[in-house]
């Protein structure tokens, strides 16, 4: 990430969170010290549910536009006419726009406050998912959908920082809504894109465009907050000089590049179990249909435990024992897969279901490794960014070992070697410490 996103802290950010009224769902969520702080503006009692809102919608949107491109993949590619290697270059686009457009994030949010940021992030999802199904050509529908991965790729990073400026003493608990959010809209797209495109009338192109309604949704809720987010932070620049500073060099933390490289494992492990799981069942044996409900079970699983896992990590001085069960989850999955794939397939998807809940646990650890949300937009980034980067050779690794081989003990061999480092790492980052005391900074 470029130095001078490191060196000033994000203005927008660095404000205190708004002091919303002490009755209803969104005053409890603010932090005691709000009060007596002298750049706190009340805002409208009706903001607290509208966040609440928009946070789960946007939750529900950050892989819609992956997963039902997924579930279609055939049909898009046959009427696209793509050939072998623009087909696997899309599979990789993801986590590449993910990492480009994640590090841009810190300073557009310094420009135009976080919650301006999801809110045009959310319109970017829309207007690309708008636009791909009436591409006629693959240049236009990765150009499209390009777009929609990087508003993704904003809201992803931003996301957490929205919940540590806004629920300060919530982290776990809005953590966790999101992140079950995020499975969810994960596991629709997954399961309703084939049963809803046959429903209506066959085309791929219509099954595609049935998820930018969802989108266009989410963005109604995000341009009133958006405004009163405006109206705070410029009140607060009025009332006094924001603080200033160097900001913690992320880069320079060691808790940063262990939450990054974490990130990157955990992320590894997911897009090799969506991308290749259900060919592992195919292979032993089982039908393509339920080989296709496996790799739900295993993306539903995360439904329930994205809301329990932060809740629990928030609550632990060392979040160090979470990371090693779920680790140990995802070796057993494999293990087993190596043995008995089609006898075990069901306890094999829900381990690995289990395991691949390694995502929520990060991003909360992103938001308790930080002291402000400043800190947090700034590792929020450098995790993901990086994180992303780490995650793409992996499914082409696995591919290349699957085709090389011809069967799956070895691509399997690596995927559970690739959880020991994930382990090592996730109690290395799961220790009680801040980005801001690695660093020499203060609060």
């Amino acid at each position: 990430m470029p130095d001078e996103d490191m060196k000033t802290l994000d203005r927008s950010a660095e404000t205190a969170p708004p002091s919303w009224p002490a009755a209803g769902a969104a005053g409890a969520g603010v932090s005691r010290t709000t009060a007596a702080t002298p750049q706190a503006t009340a805002q409208p009692a009706w903001l607290g549910p509208v966040l609440i809102v928009g946070i789960v919608l946007a939750a529900l949107n950050l892989r819609p536009a992956i997963t039902s491109l997924g579930a279609l993949f055939e049909e898009t590619r046959t009427g696209l006419g793509m050939s072998g290697t623009v087909a696997g270059m899309i599979t990789s686009v993801p986590a590449l726009c993910f990492a480009v457009f994640g590090v841009t994030a810190p300073r557009l949010s310094r420009r135009f406050g976080p919650a301006a940021v999801v809110c045009a992030g959310m319109a970017a999802v829309a207007t690309g998912l708008l636009i791909r199904p009436f591409a006629t050509g693959a240049v236009g529908f990765l150009a499209a959908s390009a777009l929609s991965l990087a508003g993704i790729a904003l809201t992803n990073v931003l996301l957490p920082v929205i919940v540590k400026r806004y629920f300060p003493d919530r982290v776990g608990t809005m953590t966790g809504l999101y992140s079950m959010s995020l499975a969810a809209g994960t596991s629709l797209a997954a399961a309703a894109t084939v049963p809803l495109t046959g429903a209506l009338g066959g085309s791929w192109r219509t099954g595609l465009l049935i998820w930018a309604v969802l989108a266009l949704v989410a963005v109604l809720p995000w341009l009133p907050v958006a405004r009163a987010s405006r109206r705070a932070d410029r009140a607060a620049t009025a009332a006094g000089p924001l603080a200033a500073g160097t900001g913690p060099r992320v880069a320079r933390s060691r808790t940063a590049w262990t939450l990054a490289c974490y990130f990157g494992l955990q992320a590894t492990g997911a897009y090799i179990t969506m991308g290749w799981l259900p060919q592992i069942f195919r292979d032993a044996g089982v039908s393509a249909s339920t080989a296709g409900l496996l790799l739900a079970v295993t993306m539903v699983m995360g439904v329930p435990l994205a809301f329990v896992i932060p809740g629990l990590a928030a609550r632990m001085k060392n979040q160090g024992a979470i990371a090693v069960a779920l680790g140990l989850f995802g070796l057993t999955g494999y293990l087993g897969l190596s043995f008995a794939p089609a006898a075990g397939a069901w306890a094999w998807a829900l381990l690995l279901g289990v395991s691949n809940c390694a995502f929520p646990l990060v991003i909360t650890l992103i938001g308790m490794r930080a002291k402000s949300p400043a800190g947090v937009v700034k590792l929020s980034a450098f995790a993901q960014s990086t994180g992303y980067l780490i995650s793409i050779p992996g499914p082409l690794l696995i591919g290349a070992l699957y085709q090389h081989s011809g069967g799956w003990d070895l691509p399997l061999a690596l995927m559970a070697a690739l959880l020991v480092p994930q382990i090592a790492l996730g109690v290395l980052a799961g220790r009680d410490r801040t980005i801001e005391d690695e660093c020499g900074m203060g609060d």
